[in-house]
Order: C-alpha cells, then sequence, then structure tokens
C-alpha cells in the first residue's frame, strides 16, 4: 500500500523501523551505533542552479545522489542504505528515490534519509500545497523553495531546528530528515 502523505510515509517509515528494530538480534558484546555524521553549524545550502553530480551515473542512486565524502562517512561506520518509494501527499515521484541509510545489521532507530527526484511545476504546486495543508512551513530561499515539517511534530531536528525538509528547485526536488541536510545531497540530474 502506497503512503499518500508524509504523515502516513512516516508513519510506513516507522513500522518499518519498529518491524526491523524487532527482527535484529544484536550481540550483547555489540557496541552502539554511533550516529552518522552531521552537517557542520556553518555550512549553508548551494545554489539550486550550481549542484554537481557525484558519479558519472545516469541514474541516481542512493551512493550518488548524496556527496562521496558522506557515502564515504557512512559506509565506514558499517551503514548501507535501503531504495524507498518517494512520494509527496499524494504526488508520487516514480523516477526518484527515497534512500533510509543506517546500520541493518543492529536494532537502532539511528538512521539518514536523502531523496531527489525530477518534478513538473504542476506536481511541485500540488505537493507544497499538500505539505502546506498538512501544517508545514514555506519560505523561500536564493536556491528554492524550503518546505519543513512543524518542529512540534520533528523526530528530529538540526542545529536550527528544522526537521524533515523539501527543497524545491527548477524541475527538481531534494529531501532530507534535517534542512542542514540538504547540503550533502549534490545530484544535479
Amino acid at each position: 500500500m502506497k503512503p499518500r502523505t508524509p504523515a502516513a510515509a512516516l508513519g510506513a517509515l516507522l513500522l518499518v523501523l519498529a518491524l526491523t528494530a524487532c527482527g535484529a538480534t544484536p550481540d550483547s558484546d555489540a557496541s552502539p551505533t554511533p550516529d552518522a555524521p552531521k552537517p557542520t553549524p556553518s555550512a549553508t545550502p548551494q545554489p539550486a542552479s550550481s549542484p554537481t553530480p557525484t558519479a558519472d551515473a545516469a541514474e541516481p542512486a542512493c551512493d550518488t545522489i548524496i556527496s562521496p565524502g558522506t557515502v564515504d562517512a557512512l559506509t565506514s561506520q558499517g551503514w548501507t542504505f535501503e531504495e524507498k518509494e518517494f512520494v509527496i501527499g499524494d504526488v508520487p515521484l516514480p523516477d526518484g528515490l527515497l534512500c533510509f541509510w543506517a546500520d541493518y545489521s543492529v536494532a537502532s532507530d539511528h538512521g539518514q534519509l536523502y531523496g531527489w527526484s525530477e518534478i513538473t511545476p504542476d506536481d511541485a504546486s500540488r505537493a507544497q500545497t499538500a505539505l502546506l495543508g498538512e501544517g508545514w512551513t514555506r519560505e523561500d530561499g536564493a536556491d528554492g523553495i524550503y518546505l519543513t515539517e512543524n518542529p512540534q511534530f520533528s523526530m528530529g531536528t538540526d542545529e536550527d531546528g528544522y526537521g524533515m525538509t523539501y527543497l524545491f528547485g527548477d524541475g527538481w526536488v531534494k529531501f532530507a530528515d534535517t534542512r542542514q541536510g540538504l547540503i550533502l545531497i549534490d545530484w544535479a540530474g
């Protein structure tokens, strides 16, 4: 069943995490998994007109939409990714992808979300309208339109208090579990 709203998508993600946590049985000697590296507080999002692809791949992939340094940092901690369906409200993005990075060898709720997709102007408008209708906050920036979840309902926020955030640019949309996390997505499409 496809999640149709960001809240439903989040609920589905939480269900997957809960099921993953129930299925794994870590060793009693296992050490806690360190959190993934967080963006530095001084980092600012790059302009939408100048993202640089991380690889010569023809299609976006979970290990190419984010910077090579981020891939190295995550994989060096034993993290891998699972691709998820990218849906915003009732707008499916079949050519995009949502990537959940985590250490799937241990029961944990630690992970990082990154997403990228091409999007038509009509779909972008529909998606933004749906998010705003669910209480997300809009901020216009030099690099695009940011839509961020209400911090009251965030499972986690960055140092500036932003949780899950979409960045809509000219013909594309990015998604991360924090606004600062958007700077790690550098797929140009």
